[in-house]
């Protein structure tokens, strides 16, 4: 039983981060004779032995409102997916991906389901993001270490330096996220223009790469939601516009329009708005390199997986996963400093994009990472039944 967030649906070609996943890992263990149920959302098309839903539409529109609006959404999800589970009583294992919600409310489900694998798709906080004001997840965690019949899995090595200790004997190793090359457009000529495709934040360093772009006189293209609730350019201009809009004391939105609207130039750098689909694959596939200079420790990088896939190189700063996935002067860059990372901007020229797909294909293909998490599920249920 695989158990997808409710908040977007999953299909082939599909490019939201953990959707991504989720449909090439079902799709890809149906494919090896797998008998594998999805517990999805009623758009959802992934090839599968059967798909259940409790909401037939995506829920994401609800995904950031207050905890008392969005929490019975998710966890109406989780308990009628446990419900069927139960009532069928013949699944091998669950394998969750709802983040905090999904171990909460399975820790103490019982002895009459199935053992439960929880992929870590979130960071793990540090000190930099409680200095933030973010609240401290550990905690969570730390209590889930009675959980008996609960494991869980990584998704990089440098985010699993960071488990807490109570729970590092509930972990299972780590699995690289995957992708299936085949859904991606590969092209070896390029246009002139950077890119940068993710939500829209100051640990995603957009305004350190339109600052340098501005500054050298080069084309730069933003594209990604601002503040979850703003994904086009008619939206952002309503809410710059209207000082009582909802979004008027979002944190996002006041970096957006602080840190990236001044070096925004008509025909040079410019916001696109959220982009999905073809239109996504067209401008990752064009684009002369992907920029990452983040500001925190990413768990992994689905986004630059997929702009490696589509050969397009990538340069980052060297913080947490990335220099799991881009190998210095291979596929990318990973520079240290704002001087080195503005230095491989004009260097990207060098790299081969037959090197970046490769890239992917061979370390981060949905097939590998399918396999691996069949050798964990084995483990699991063997571990389960002692």
């Amino acid at each position: 039983a695989i158990i997808a967030p409710p908040w977007l649906s999953t299909y082939p070609g599909c490019y939201y981060g953990i959707e991504n996943v989720i449909q090439n890992l079902t799709s890809t263990l149906f494919k090896m004779g797998h008998e594998v149920v999805l517990f999805t959302v009623g758009g959802s098309t992934t090839a599968a032995s059967k798909r259940y839903w409790y909401h037939k539409e995506d829920q994401y529109p609800s995904i950031h409102r207050p905890w008392y609006e969005a929490v019975p959404i998710v966890s109406a999800h989780i308990l009628y997916s446990l419900n069927i589970i139960r009532t069928q009583g013949d699944f091998d294992i669950i394998h969750d991906h709802n983040s905090f919600m999904g171990p909460s409310m399975m820790a103490f489900a019982g002895d009459d389901l199935p053992p439960t694998l929880h992929t870590l798709h979130e960071p793990f906080s540090n000190d930099n993001l409680t200095r933030q004001g973010l609240p401290d997840n550990r905690m969570l965690f730390e209590e889930l270490k009675y959980a008996k019949r609960m494991y869980f899995n990584g998704i990089s090595k440098s985010q699993l330096k960071t488990v807490p200790k109570e729970l590092k004997k509930r972990i299972v190793d780590l699995v690289y996220n995957g992708v299936d090359s085949a859904d991606y457009p590969y092209l070896s000529k390029k246009k002139d223009y950077f890119l940068t495709v993710s939500r829209i934040g100051q640990d995603k360093g957009q305004a350190i790469a339109a600052k340098l772009c501005y500054e050298q006189g080069l084309k730069y293209k933003i594209a990604g939601t601002i503040g979850g609730s703003i994904a086009t350019k008619r939206q952002l201009e309503e809410h710059l516009e209207d000082p009582t809009s909802d979004a008027a004391h979002n944190p996002y939105l006041d970096y957006f329009k602080n840190k990236v609207l001044p070096y925004l130039v008509p025909g040079q750098i410019e916001y696109l708005g959220a982009v999905f689909g073809e239109r996504k694959m067209k401008l990752l596939s064009n684009a002369k390199a992907f920029l990452a200079p983040i500001t925190w420790e990413e768990p992994f990088g689905i986004a630059i997986i997929d702009a490696l896939a589509c050969g397009t190189p990538v340069v980052a700063y060297r913080r947490g996963a990335f220099s799991e996935i881009i190998e210095h002067g291979k596929n990318g860059f990973l520079a240290n400093t704002e001087a080195e990372f503005k230095k491989y901007m004009q260097r990207v020229d060098e790299i081969s994009p037959e090197a970046c797909r490769l890239s992917v294909e061979k370390n981060f293909s949905a097939e590998r990472m399918a396999k691996n998490y069949v050798q964990r599920y084995t483990e699991i249920i063997a571990r389960a039944k002692k």
